[in-house]
């Protein structure tokens, strides 16, 4: 009776470990082509890592992780504690994010394993926009499901008024008030938002753009690729 409740209990271990791999790996591949160095950014799964050109880093992240970003910062400078700052996304002066970027950053952002087994998830200019940027499933099925990207020229055309050096920052942090953060309440698109719009369609122009700025994938069969200047 101990031998066989010893493999039943064996067997149940492993059929564990079995079930939290499948349903709890999911791969994102961050890929720098930037032909300067991304220090890229992960909360709250991964921290931080230089990138320099042609660089990968990845990151597992677990099912029914929620509110996550990926993005990356320019122009920084640590030491050896992995201590310093940079001039865009800085998270607190250190290599190891465990916050937010300072925008502008330009932002990947997804939640796993939610409503119907979907990862929801898309590109970001609510906090402004500093490196051009594609989000995609590696293996895409259709639907909501595809490739999306940000690749516009915006650091080059931004309204002088956002303008702040390496990127185009966002109204609610440079003008602040509920027409720009919508905090408070229902918001709608305004004239900075719509700069950004035309041009990235695919991604979130101001906080409460969901309709056309939210994708989603099956949370079981799908990985992701996040590349900085595609």
């Amino acid at each position: 009776m101990s031998t066989n409740m010893g493999y039943l209990r064996s067997s149940f271990v492993f059929f564990l470990l079995s079930f939290v791999t499948c349903t709890y790996a999911t791969s994102f591949e961050v890929r720098n082509n930037c032909p300067y160095t991304v220090w890229a950014a992960s909360t709250p799964i991964g921290g931080g890592r230089r990138l320099d050109q042609g660089q990968t880093w990845v990151i597992d992240a677990p099912g029914g992780t929620k509110m996550a970003r990926i993005w990356g910062r320019t122009n920084c400078n640590f030491d050896g504690a992995g201590r310093g700052s940079c001039e865009t996304g800085d998270c607190g002066g250190v290599l190891q994010c465990t916050g937010w970027g300072k925008p502008p950053n330009t932002l990947a952002e997804y939640a796993l394993n939610q409503f119907n087994n979907l990862d929801f998830w898309d590109i970001s200019l609510v906090d402004g926009f500093n490196i051009p940027m594609t989000f995609a499933p590696t293996n895409p099925s259709g639907g909501k499901c595809h490739s999306i990207q940000c690749t516009a020229n915006i650091n080059g055309e931004c309204p002088g008024e956002l303008k702040v050096p390496g990127g185009c920052n966002n109204p609610c942090t440079r003008f602040g008030g509920q027409q720009y953060c919508c905090t408070e309440g229902p918001c709608t698109a305004t004239d900075w938002s719509r700069f950004f719009k035309q041009r990235c369609p695919d991604a979130y122009s101001y906080p409460q753009d969901d309709a056309t700025s939210t994708f989603t994938c099956p949370s079981d069969s799908t990985n992701y690729r996040v590349v900085f200047c595609p």
